[in-house]
């Protein structure tokens, strides 16, 4: 993600004067991007050897109870682990289906803020269930997981996304407050706020990049960490 984050926001600093649609482009690119991340929940599989399409599920996890927390009791059903991949995976649909019409309404010029928010509820719906879904994969499963990381892994991932949110809200509030101000080489305070917005992106995935090499690491496909394992049994 942080290679691809960066790229997009470098592109949108070199045409900081681009159309409204254009930046919508920019951010469907990143967002249709984090969608498909979120197969995550196949590697996680993979780790517990577990083939839904199989039906393979190893004897040591088999019947293992998976409960849902309030409020998602309320209208969710008792989930089991091909629920949580439909419930996560539902995302990669949703997400790249939203965008594409978002960028079809810019072109068009209808886009209208009952239509905004429409595209704004399905899609947190949308990803929260998906969360929700990896969450309780992780809280039941976190024993076997543990020696592959899996949290450090999930934190890069939505820790890109987390910070690229929150900046966002957070030069929405400085721009409705004044404090970022139109200039003359700009026309507008938007392209300004989309100027700064890039700017943080590309030094922040600068740090992700680092990051993502301890929690991706090579060693488990190399076979060094397996020879690690067994020098240490062997003492």
């Amino acid at each position: 993600m942080a290679p691809i984050y960066a790229v997009v926001s470098f592109v949108g600093l070199l045409d900081v004067d681009g159309s409204k649609p254009f930046f919508t482009f920019l951010e469907s690119v990143k967002e249709c991007y984090e969608a498909l991340v979120t197969k995550f929940m196949a590697l996680m599989y993979s780790y517990l050897n577990i083939s839904l399409s199989k039906d393979i599920v190893p004897d040591e996890i088999k019947g293992r109870e998976i409960h849902n927390s309030f409020p998602m009791s309320l209208f969710l059903v008792q989930p089991y682990i091909e629920a949580l991949k439909y419930w996560t995976w539902q995302f990669v649909a949703v997400r790249p289906i939203c965008s594409v019409l978002m960028i079809i309404c810019q072109v068009f010029g209808f886009y209208p803020s009952w239509l905004s928010w429409t595209f704004t509820i399905i899609l947190n719906f949308s990803v929260s269930l998906a969360l929700y879904a990896l969450v309780i994969f992780y809280h039941v499963f976190a024993k076997e997981l543990a020696p592959h990381r899996p949290l450090a892994k999930f934190m890069c991932i939505k820790g890109i996304v987390f910070f690229c949110f929150w900046q966002g809200i957070a030069l929405d509030v400085f721009a409705a407050a004044g404090v970022i101000k139109s200039h003359h080489f700009w026309l507008d305070v938007e392209h300004i706020q989309e100027a700064i917005q890039n700017t943080l992106v590309i030094f922040e995935m600068v740090i992700f990049s680092v990051l993502q090499q301890y929690a991706y690491h090579v060693a488990p496909y190399t076979g060094d960490m397996k020879t690690r394992f067994e020098n240490k049994k062997t003492q």
